[in-house]
């Protein structure tokens, strides 16, 4: 039975706090999009000067258009540049070129390589000029960690660099993945250009925006208001509705819940938020918090989740009228939820905008064809404001190859186009550890490898994304594994002026539910001596364990960064028993796999192995010849002799094991 709801309102005089957009023009400066990157309230509010955002990046130029679908899902998406210019004797690689007025509000890339400079307004010396590390790692002056930093082997920098005319970002040396967005304000814009300067005129400032992004919650929580705290007790099928009176703006949110089950409880409890008469926001409870199914323990600026289970929200919500706010408990169990939401006076304006957060999940989706899968559609005019997403992958196989495709104002080739999932969401190389920052965070990758329920968000506050009649946001479906099915849910925030629409359907409660995982298996061969258990003795390049499903152990030993023809990977197997065994090998095979010299104790086996494959794929046991073994230790060696014509030339290796079989 529905329980009458309750109306809450701002006396005159209880809230000091009274906020009035800002509306006058002013200069661009880097000190005022510092500002920018801590204040939740100005999200609420259409940018004044108004301002595209749009993303330079490496991905796979062979993408041309949806209608051809098979380069459409092209995955080559490292090494492409403009152009490359010469200058001062070296090459430069060109990421970025672009007309001012406007500002850099984040770059990227999982393999920051060579010189990064940044040329500003048409000058021949740039701004900034160091190792491309050192700025997106947080060891450049002016550029501290957590303002720039690697996260999960995704190095991101979180810093605006405003310009009047235009700029130019260059690395001298290629082959790398990067992402660059970028603001470009309407002609006549002020803006004051970065300078060699900046960062020390500054460094007080960036010493405090460093803090507070280190601390998040404290950062974005509302400063003063009226509180409002309740416990609610819902049995299931009940609802229960609270009304606050405007004009006002929800500024926090603080939330606890009791159940007998959490997890069911968090995705069955579904709330419902009309602003002004317009529905504007349908989620389960857990998910509208950031991450889901369950608590899982992360810290970011707008929202986050504790290890004792409370959950904080801090989207800044203006209404000019009404707020009704309802809880529909899905679930066959009674939930308890307590909970207090800050309320502070203000002041509605044309400029103003509701804030919006839609869920959606679909379940057994199958992993071929790839497919557009989508984040958001929406009409009106708004500010794009993030997403978090969940999904149950059944095998260790990577399912988040698939790039992100952002199409604003009508656009028909996407004006964000990336790399990779875990790009857009600032990791990289399919990373499963787990971290957490004030604009994103991976707080759930259950393993091994990818294997399981994996929760990551992003939310865009420098680098939000105005539309002024619509917005598409599109991910690429791109696992590995050809053959399986995936379960996904995503859910979306942003903010839109009145009358705005969305494609996200009802939530029925037949959706609200966390589906069961099966308990991974990890798969072995007898006898086998694993690849990723040898012993390094020698290497060019870069070598590591990599989980990959249908392997052995779900593990392979990975030679896959800085190699070239004539380099080797030299390692060590141990052999119980002196004697003549014949050598069987088993690999791994993809589009960026070289053509490789194998050798045991220096003898050759046979003529060299192409490993090249469209797709990732393990070869067939591979028998690797009669050869003569001592007791102890013996060295297996892969040298790199070139790779197919059709091949990405990244020469990588994958070795997953020998199997020794007595040779008499």
């Amino acid at each position: 039975m529905k329980r009458p709801f309750t109306c809450l309102y701002l006396a005159a005089g209880a809230v000091a706090l009274l906020l009035a957009p800002v509306l006058t023009a002013q200069t661009i400066t880097t000190a005022s999009l510092i500002e920018e990157m801590v204040d939740l309230r100005r999200m609420a509010e259409f940018p004044n000067p108004p301002y595209t955002c749009k993303q330079f990046s490496s991905y796979d130029r062979a993408s041309k258009s949806a209608k051809e679908e098979k380069s459409w899902f092209a995955n080559a998406d490292a090494g492409h540049y403009l152009r490359v210019e010469d200058r001062a004797g070296r090459k430069e690689y060109v990421m970025m070129d672009a007309e001012g007025p406007g500002a850099i509000v984040r770059i990227w890339s999982a393999n920051p390589a060579g010189v990064l400079r940044v040329y500003i307004d048409g000058n021949e010396t740039p701004v900034i000029e160091a190792p491309m590390t050192e700025v997106l790692g947080g060891k450049y002056p002016g550029f501290p960690k957590p303002i720039a930093g690697e996260r999960s082997r995704g190095w991101n920098l979180y810093f605006p660099i405003p310009y009047a005319k235009s700029c130019k970002v260059t690395s001298d040396k290629g082959g790398f993945y990067y992402h660059v967005n970028y603001r470009t304000y309407p002609a006549g814009t002020a803006v004051q250009s970065f300078a060699p300067d900046t960062l020390k005129n500054l460094a007080g400032r960036i010493e405090k925006l460093a803090a507070q992004l280190a601390a998040p919650r404290s950062t974005g929580a509302a400063s003063a208001g009226q509180v409002e705290a309740s416990e609610i007790r819902l049995d299931p099928g009940e609802s229960r509705e609270v009304y606050f009176e405007g004009p006002a703006a929800i500024a926090s949110i603080v939330c606890r819940v009791k159940a007998g089950n959490l997890d069911k409880a968090l995705r069955g409890v579904l709330v419902n938020i009309e602003f002004d008469d317009q529905r504007c926001v349908a989620a389960p409870l857990g998910d509208l918090f950031g991450s889901a199914p369950g608590i899982n323990p992360y810290e970011s600026l707008p929202l986050g989740m504790t290890k004792e289970g409370e959950m904080y929200c801090h989207w800044f919500m203006p209404f000019k009228s009404a707020a009704y706010i309802q809880l529909h408990n899905t679930t066959d169990q009674a939930v308890t939820i307590q909970g207090e939401v800050t309320l502070q006076k203000y002041q509605w304006t044309d400029a103003s905008m509701h804030f919006h957060a839609k869920w959606r999940a679909q379940f057994d989706v199958p992993t071929r064809p790839m497919i557009d899968w989508n984040y958001l559609t929406a009409k009106g005019q708004g500010v794009f404001a993030g997403v978090s997403f969940a999904i149950d992958n059944p095998v260790k196989d990577w399912w988040g190859e698939g790039d992100e495709k952002i199409y604003v104002d009508g656009e028909t080739f996407p004006s964000h186009f990336g790399t990779g999932t875990e790009d857009y969401y600032g990791y990289a190389w399919c990373f499963p550890g787990l971290f957490t920052h004030a604009y994103h965070s991976q707080s759930r990758c259950d393993g091994p490898g990818n294997y399981g329920r994996t929760s990551v968000n992003r939310f865009h506050i420098l680098d939000r994304i105005p539309f002024s009649k619509d917005f598409k946001f599109d991910m690429e479906l791109w696992h590995w594994h050809a053959k399986c099915v995936v379960n996904m849910a995503v859910t979306a925030y942003w903010y839109a002026k009145p009358g705005a629409t969305d494609t996200f359907p009802a939530i029925q409660p037949a959706q609200a539910i966390v589906r069961p995982m099966a308990e991974y298996v990890v798969p072995r061969v007898a006898g086998a001596i694993e690849g990723e258990k040898m012993r390094v003795i020698r290497v060019n390049g870069t070598v590591g364990p990599q989980d990959w499903d249908g392997l052995s152990a779900g593990v392979h030993l990975w030679w896959h960064a800085g190699i070239k023809p004539g380099d080797s990977l030299v390692v060590g197997f141990q052999v119980p028993k002196a004697g003549k065994y014949r050598v069987m090998g088993h690999f791994l095979s993809a589009r960026d796999y070289g053509i490789h010299q194998l050798a045991i104790n220096g003898k050759k086996c046979g003529d060299p192995i192409d490993f090249y494959n469209p797709e990732v794929r393990p070869t067939k046991e591979l028998d690797l010849g009669v050869h003569e073994l001592k007791e102890g230790e013996n060295e297996f060696s892969a040298t790199a002799i070139g790779a197919n014509e059709k091949a990405e030339k990244a020469y990588m290796f994958g070795l997953d094991y020998l199997l020794l079989k007595p040779a008499e």
